[in-house]
């Protein structure tokens, strides 16, 4: 089974830059998490491994809680890991 990178943007706001970032945490299949201002520079970078949740992760929210204060809109740019499932041959049974 191959494994992909999709990646995808979330436009958010301060106020809801932690809320959105933990959102997609929860999700799964993140494999990192990037987060830009609004001139498009990268602010702050999370690598994510099977594994990572709940206290490993309390430094993060404070840190994010923090940026969220510094400005007002920001992108979360999303690295997700999708299997591929291999092609089923016509016919086999």
């Amino acid at each position: 089974m191959a494994e992909e990178i999709l990646r995808e943007q979330h436009k958010v706001t301060g106020e809801k830059l932690l809320q959105t970032v933990k959102r997609l945490v929860h999700e799964g299949n993140i494999r990192r998490i990037i987060i830009k201002d609004d001139k498009d520079r990268t602010i702050f970078e999370i690598p994510l491994t099977l594994g990572v949740v709940g206290a490993v992760l309390l430094p993060v929210w404070v840190a994010i809680g923090a940026i969220a204060a510094l400005a007002a809109d920001y992108t979360i740019e999303v690295e997700r890991l999708e299997s591929k499932q291999p092609a089923e041959t016509a016919g086999a049974l």
